[in-house]
């Protein structure tokens, strides 16, 4: 998923990017997991169901 995200994306967009279709296999899958790893890092951490919300990834710190 990482390599796909592209500055802020919101849910609809990574999933046509990954080329999924079900919404919970995409959350449980992947979602999830990269926002527990801290990879990726929601636009909105305050309303997780917006549906403003964005997804961005998260650059390592030198």
């Amino acid at each position: 998923m990482l390599a796909v995200i592209q500055g802020e994306m919101t849910r609809q967009e990574l999933m046509a990017a990954l080329a999924l279709k079900d919404r919970k296999h995409f959350a449980n899958t992947y979602l999830k997991p990269a926002l527990a790893a801290g990879s990726i890092e929601m636009t909105l951490p305050d309303k997780p169901s917006s549906g403003l919300q964005k997804y961005r990834k998260i650059l390592p710190q030198p």
